[in-house]
């Protein structure tokens, strides 16, 4: 009987029809973070000009890591996904595990300046400031967990 109850709880195969869902599913989240990205650096004044591919990384559902080469020729990582969408210069980081580590640490480091610069007294700024620290600890988490970079070229 217990033997029973244990298989039973075991995953089951996808079917070709879950599979295809669960495919498009997916090609849907990447194309939404893709937009989400670009129209986040022409926001930010950066008209991107070529998506560096072979270096971004998609952790689905979670996070996207994109590398973006700009029309000013400079290189930009922008983060998106079930998170606040940010950039920085390429500079920053080697790799998208590097990227991931940067944002961890400077959400954190914009958490401590908006409750520490008087935006606690604002409800918004507190609930920003306490989304900023619970991705940035998911964010290193993620960074150290070794089975997500494996393909990752150092």
């Amino acid at each position: 009987m217990e033997q029973e109850q244990v298989e039973s709880k075991q995953a089951k195969p996808l079917t070709s029809d879950e599979q295809e869902q669960a495919k498009q599913q997916s090609i849907a989240w990447q194309r939404e973070c893709f937009q989400n990205a670009q129209k986040h650096l022409a926001e930010k004044g950066v008209m991107p000009k070529t998506l560096l591919e072979k270096e971004s990384r998609f952790i689905a559902p979670l996070c996207a890591l994109w590398k973006f080469k700009g029309q000013d020729s400079k290189s930009y990582w922008v983060i998106t996904g079930r998170l606040p969408t940010d950039h920085a210069l390429a500079s920053v980081a080697a790799t998208a595990r590097d990227a991931l580590r940067y944002f961890s640490l400077q959400w954190q480091l914009k958490a401590d300046q908006i409750m520490y610069s008087g935006g606690a007294r604002d409800k918004t700024q507190v609930d920003f400031a306490n989304l900023l620290i619970n991705r940035a600890h998911g964010l290193y988490e993620m960074y150290e967990k070794e089975e997500l970079w494996l393909n990752e070229a150092k």
